[in-house]
């Protein structure tokens, strides 16, 4: 392969990148435990957005809330994993490391 055709597909490549990482940034996903009580948005690159707490949840105690939270957060990074995964598997035949995505 001669160099000219690697510099333009590494090119190409890194467009790729560059349009998959703004979908990514763009990515919203919510989280949620306690059948709903709990909810948190997370944006395309983990920064939370939003959380909304049930009333009925602070009559709990704060070791429960505190749980249903965690768990509304773990929720919503898998599901925000998963949508970058989906992102990513168009780059380069889905063959690069997630630590590339950021």
């Amino acid at each position: 392969m001669d160099f000219a055709k690697m510099m333009k597909q590494a090119q190409s490549l890194q467009k790729e990148m560059e349009a998959a990482q703004k979908r990514i940034e763009a990515l919203e996903v919510t989280g949620t435990s306690g059948g709903g009580s709990i909810s948190i948005l997370l944006a395309g690159k983990g920064r939370m957005k939003s959380i909304s707490i049930d009333p009925t949840c602070c009559k709990e105690e704060p070791e429960v809330l505190e749980d249903l939270i965690l768990a509304a957060y773990s929720d919503a990074w898998s599901k925000l994993e998963e949508k970058r995964r989906q992102e990513m598997s168009g780059v380069a035949g889905g063959n690069l490391p997630m630590d590339l995505i950021g």
